[in-house]
């Protein structure tokens, strides 16, 4: 019998940097950097609070579909410090199967210097080992145990993990990160198409399609302003391969297309922001899991998303506001 899900990606211990300072820019004159956080110049910034927190989209999905009770493994890669026990000893708390985390012997485990202002917050990450992970021959069958491949952000060079992972065979949900959305699209495009659920948040959706414009049909081969809505942007990306997609908006909500099926799913109104840090691992995750779960009712699992969502943000760190599909 077949466990539930295999999570790869990266891992993190965050750093969080609570600063009531700073403000928020409009930008819109650049569809790709539309707003910014600015801080006074020369200026020395106070920090209220701070906190150490666990992180990655690896960690961050695993953690939440563990919660969810499916059983879960993750595939990662860590230093030899102090931090990486740190890391692998929270997954262990949450019952997720660390056996095949990797052990990097040059390179320092993830870390994450994360700026918030309650406003919003900008996340310095220092990769270290997550960017020597490499999806090997040696793991199909470690990944073939597994119903689902939640897979997240990967090195730059990861054409020959994506070959060994999309060999397998599994259900693969997708949340990528920018080094694979920012570069060539012809490189991932035939792994776009053998992924089931596809999931992006609208800046990073933008990003690979504007770097990437030779791929786009006349039918979508429109303007900034065309690009910038979400409903044209999720069409898009389904145009590229995958058999479901999902598109984050920030407060603007969430967009489920499979080509047939258009929803959005807004926001919960009214609860309290502390930290917005992994905001859509959780929602991404909870809705990949409720599909799951539930035979694919995709409005269900949406509000879930978004239920799960809003308790994420109402606590500090990526991790701790999450609930289990009870609470939910």
């Amino acid at each position: 019998m077949l466990n539930d899900f295999i999570s790869i990606g990266g891992l993190t211990e965050d750093i969080v940097f609570f600063a009531q300072d700073g403000i928020l820019l409009d930008n819109k004159g650049d569809i790709l950097k539309q707003r910014l956080l600015a801080f006074e110049h020369g200026a020395k910034i106070n920090i209220k609070d701070y906190g150490h927190y666990f992180g990655g989209g690896a960690s961050n999905s695993a953690v939440n579909l563990a919660k969810a009770g499916f059983k879960t493994a993750c595939l990662a890669r860590v230093g030899s410090d102090e931090r990486a026990k740190r890391v692998v000893a929270n997954l262990s708390q949450h019952k997720i199967d660390t056996k095949n985390i990797i052990i990097d012997k040059k390179n320092d485990t993830g870390f994450s210097f994360i700026l918030n202002n309650k406003k919003d917050r900008i996340i310095f990450t220092y990769r270290g080992s997550n960017d020597f992970l490499q999806v090997e021959k040696k793991h199909q069958a470690l990944i073939k145990k597994y119903k689902w491949v939640y897979l997240s952000s990967l090195p730059v060079d990861c054409l020959g993990s994506l070959k060994n992972i999309f060999a397998s065979k599994n259900k693969i949900a997708w949340n990528p990160g920018l080094s694979q959305l920012s570069g060539d699209l012809s490189k991932i495009l035939p792994f776009l198409k053998k992924t089931d659920i596809f999931a992006v948040n609208k800046d990073e959706a933008l990003e690979m399609v504007k770097r990437n414009k030779k791929y786009l049909s006349s039918v979508f081969a429109k303007d900034d302003k065309f690009l910038n809505n979400s409903k044209n942007l999720i069409k898009i990306l389904k145009s590229f391969g995958p058999d479901k997609v999902i598109l984050t908006d920030g407060t603007q909500g969430a967009y489920f297309y499979d080509g047939d099926n258009f929803y959005h799913q807004g926001v919960i109104k009214g609860k309290k922001i502390v930290d917005t840090t992994g905001v859509g691992d959780a929602f991404n995750s909870t809705v990949v899991g409720s599909l799951e779960k539930y035979s694919g009712d995709f409005k269900r699992a949406m509000f879930l998303g978004v239920k799960n969502a809003s308790a994420v943000i109402s606590q500090s760190g990526a991790q701790n506001g999450l609930l289990n599909f009870t609470k939910i």
